[in-house]
């Protein structure tokens, strides 16, 4: 393995691409062996919560940006090629420094806006859910019992212990930074035939995110959390412009 990270296709990879690569591997190797030798799930821990949960952690906020789903091998493969292809150019363009800090904001950006929404969503029930139980915060001894089958609130409590995980958000902002930057630069995306500039490619996933996002298609994926890494990202590049001469 540490052949392939130091004279693989990592070799010519930027600093701080690298070792988000290395860190966001290890860390889904780590959940798998955690899970299999000590039945631990890393993800309860290191994943972001509704802050209404009592299973949240302030940490979670930055960790859960380096973690995936054990089950879903594609997520981790997919976050990682695009953070490699888009990442290795903006960070040769901006340097490490200021690229650490985009890819950063961007995915807590992305936790932002998802618990936003989150709590939007998720408010009035939980506001009825204490009603009816008589309680100002959610406990864990609560939340067990309305996971329990029949329960009214069961839903709910499903919803408070289900975790958000993965890059996605950062990745996104990835996204939206290379085609504000290199805007005509053709694209290949598989299965499509031809290529796409890259202008249009983000604009097509900011449309799809907030369709699926509003429309509660696509399963447990986070769309509105992909939205705020591409909202934070055009926030944080629009101020950076008004100081940097030709920044893009």
């Amino acid at each position: 393995m540490n052949r392939f990270l130091s004279g693989g296709f990592l070799s010519n990879t930027p600093p701080v691409v690298k070792n988000l690569i290395i860190i966001n591997v290890v860390m889904w190797l780590g959940t798998i062996v955690f899970l299999r030798l000590f039945h631990t799930n890393l993800n309860f821990y290191l994943g972001l919560y509704f802050f209404q949960s009592p299973v949240f952690k302030p940490w979670q906020i930055v960790t859960h940006m380096f973690m995936h789903s054990t089950h879903r091998i594609f997520h981790l493969f997919f976050n990682m090629w695009a953070l490699w292809m888009f990442g290795k150019v903006l960070e040769s363009v901006w340097g490490s420094k200021r690229f650490l800090i985009y890819y950063l904001a961007t995915g807590l950006g992305a936790a932002l806006v998802h618990t936003l929404v989150n709590y939007i969503q998720l408010a009035p029930d939980i506001m009825a859910l204490k009603a009816a139980y008589s309680v100002d915060r959610i406990n864990m001894s609560l939340l067990n019992e309305i996971l329990q089958p029949g329960n009214p609130y069961r839903e709910i409590g499903r919803k408070l212990m289900e975790p958000t995980v993965g890059a996605s958000g950062a990745v996104y902002g990835l996204l939206l930074a290379f085609g504000m930057l290199f805007p005509n630069t053709p694209l290949i995306i598989i299965p499509i035939p031809v290529p796409i500039k890259a202008k249009w490619l983000i604009i097509a996933a900011g449309v799809i995110s907030l369709y699926l996002g509003l429309s509660g298609q696509g399963g447990n994926i986070a769309h509105f959390a992909h939205l705020g890494g591409m909202i934070f990202g055009f926030i944080l590049i629009k101020v950076w412009s008004k100081f940097t001469k030709n920044f893009y």
